[in-house]
Formats: C-alpha cells, sequence, structure tokens
C-alpha cells in the first residue's frame, strides 16, 4: 500500500509489545491508526534476544490487554513464546501494522504530524505514539582501551548462543537479569567471570510460593519507580546464587581497563581474555525525532506519564519507568497506553469516546 499522503489520527511507531497494546486501546476507541515498523515481522526485538532468554515475570503477569498469555500462570515464558504470543496477538485482533517502513524524521507542521519514511513516504497525523522500544539502542560505557581489544567484543543485545563460545576465557560485563543469565549460560562452554560495578543484588523469585511480582502488586511497589523491571534485583530461584558460590562462574569488582589482549582488574593485574560480552543495557533510540524538543541535555526524554512536554499529541509508550516499575514490560504497556487515552482524545477532539475507555491495572 502507497502511504503517500494518507492522514491518521494517530500514527504508532513500532510493532513491539508498546505498540501492539497502543494499537488494541486505540482500536477500541475505533480510531483511524496505523502501526508502522521497520522489521519485516511484528514483535519488536523479542525474536533478536539470545536462546536462553526466559521471562522473569510468570505468564500470570506478561500479557498484553485483551488476551491472556497462553499455559499456566506460574510457567516463566521463553523468548519463542513471548515471539508466538505477539504474532497472535496481532492477529487476533488485526492490527493494521505496516512493517519494512523506517520512520526516518517526524515534523510538526501547521496540519498536524508528518511522518517521513527512509524511502520517501509521507504521512500526516493528528497525533503520534512513539512505541519504538527501549531496547534498541545498546549501550557501551566508555573504558580506557576498549576500541583496541582484538577478541571478540558483543553487547547482549547480539548474544544469541553459547555456540561460538567454547572453550573460551569470557568476561560478561553487568549485575543485572540479563548479565547474569547470559554469564550462567556460558559457563556451561567456558571460564566465565562476570565483572559489576555494583554488588548483585539477588531477590527471590517466589516468596512463601507466591512470585515476586505478586508481592510487588499486594504491597503497591508495582505502582511506583522505586524499582526497574529490567534491572535489578536479580530474581533467582536458587539457581545463581548457588552457581556463583560454587564457583561455576566467578564475579569480580569491575575491572579498569582494555587492552588488546585482556582487561586490567582493579588491583593492577591483567588478565588474557577471548570474549566480552557486555550487558549493560541500552538507551532510548529516537533519531526520528531531532528536530523536535524531545531530548535533554542528558539525553532524557521530555515526558511526563508518556506525554511529551513539550510537543502536544507526541506520547511516548514503552519507556523504562514512564509511570511506575512494569512501564517497559509486557505487563505494564497495556496499562501505560490506557492512561494516554483521555489525553489522545481530548487532543483528537474526540471527547464522545472518553466515556468508553477503561483503565486496565
Amino acid at each position: 500500500m502507497n502511504l503517500m499522503d494518507q492522514r491518521f489520527d494517530v500514527v504508532v511507531i513500532g510493532a513491539g509489545q508498546a505498540g501492539l497494546a497502543s494499537g488494541w486501546h486505540l482500536k477500541q476507541q475505533g480510531l483511524n491508526f496505523i502501526i508502522l515498523d521497520e522489521q519485516r515481522r511484528p514483535g519488536g526485538n523479542w525474536r533478536n534476544y539470545y536462546d536462553s532468554l526466559e521471562l522473569f515475570s510468570p505468564a500470570a503477569y506478561s500479557s498484553l490487554p485483551g488476551m491472556p498469555f497462553s499455559g499456566t500462570p506460574g510457567h516463566y515464558p521463553s523468548r519463542d513464546e513471548v515471539v508466538r504470543y505477539l504474532e497472535q496477538y496481532v492477529d487476533l485482533f488485526q492490527l493494521p501494522i505496516r512493517l519494512g517502513v523506517q520512520v526516518s524524521r517526524v515534523e510538526l507542521g501547521n496540519e498536524g504530524f508528518e511522518i517521513i519514511s527512509a524511502n520517501g513516504q509521507r504521512l500526516l497525523a493528528n497525533a503520534v505514539i512513539v512505541a519504538s522500544g527501549a531496547f534498541s539502542r545498546p549501550y557501551l560505557p566508555d573504558i580506557p582501551g576498549l576500541d583496541d581489544f582484538n577478541g571478540t567484543l558483543i553487547h547482549s543485545a547480539d548474544y544469541r548462543n553459547t555456540t561460538p563460545f567454547r572453550g573460551q576465557n569470557i568476561i560478561v560485563i553487568g549485575a543485572a537479569n540479563s548479565a547474569v543469565q547470559i554469564a550462567y549460560d556460558l559457563a556451561s562452554v567456558a571460564t566465565v567471570t562476570l565483572a559489576t560495578r555494583e554488588a548483585i543484588r539477588f531477590a527471590p523469585q517466589r516468596i512463601f510460593g507466591a512470585d515476586f511480582h505478586t508481592w510487588l502488586k499486594w504491597t503497591g511497589l508495582e505502582k511506583t519507580r522505586w524499582l526497574n523491571d529490567q534491572s535489578t534485583p536479580v530474581l533467582d530461584n536458587g539457581t545463581y546464587r548457588k552457581a556463583l558460590k560454587t564457583g561455576y562462574f566467578k564475579q569480580r569488582p569491575m575491572f579498569t581497563q582494555v587492552t588488546p589482549t585482556g582487561i586490567v582488574w582493579p588491583n593492577g593485574q591483567h588478565e588474557a581474555v577471548d570474549s566480552l560480552v557486555f550487558a549493560t543495557g541500552f538507551r532510548p533510540n529516537l533519531p526520528f525525532l531531532e528536530n523536535l524538543p524531545v531530548m535533554n541535555e542528558r539525553g532524557q526524554v521530555m515526558q511526563c506519564d508518556g506525554h511529551s512536554m513539550h510537543v502536544p499529541g507526541l506520547y511516548f509508550v514503552g519507556l523504562p519507568k514512564q509511570r511506575n516499575f512494569a512501564s517497559a514490560t509486557l505487563r505494564g504497556v497495556g496499562p501505560d497506553a490506557g492512561h494516554l487515552l483521555p489525553h489522545l482524545l481530548r487532543h483528537l477532539n474526540r471527547p464522545d469516546v472518553v466515556h468508553t475507555y477503561v483503565q486496565q491495572e
């Protein structure tokens, strides 16, 4: 379909979990919208994550609005299960998605927003929801000598499985869930040390038989920004603690320098290393908004609960801690997208449908 000069009530950028949840809410309101994504299949970056990835939240806390995650409520879904769930979600609700469309620029004019794709197609919209995800721009810390390393250097975004690393000496950098899970995965075929700037904080995955996320709900902590569901603490059923205690993989304070052949620990000891695996998180990837007053001087998105602070009609879904602990998770994007609706509908001069909106927390 040629998107040239088509006008929509809302254009959603990103067909991952945040974009799909936004699409569900928009469809309930009968709005004219479209979801754009540069990938060839919906689901965001989930299919690009490492093979052994397992959610830290059970199926009961891993659903988008309108469709429960299949399986037993206490089951912890795998990467492939999440991908299938998102594909089924698109099919069930027949969300209008255009794939293979890379948005290069969003501009604001007298007639609303103009969304320009890399191949020159242009769309007009009265509102834009940016749901391109917070996990598409890997972050590497600035460490002396990093550019001179001759071994394998990858980010967790590019890690798939243990096959290329058999027999190696590997340093995994990070103290959060992904770092610990990848270190444990690699330790089955390699010598692994986890390098961290802070102590690893473990939390029991289940407390008195109830999942950690259930306790967050009961205590009300899930509605705060006190924790980050993509970071710490590391949820553990005892496996990772035991692995560290028994030396299955090691943990040491962060190294100070990288050399062509390895790293230098804080005590001055040099260690030869084959691979560095950085599980150091991500940063927002919003180059298409560079012409709008969206980012501050620290590279942070200027938004409040998903509303752009300086661009009326521009919204965000899926940013870490956007509203609370769960904002960047499967279960969090639905309520966050729903929270935007009354404001978005008023922006569209559609107050007649505000009364049909039901907040789902």
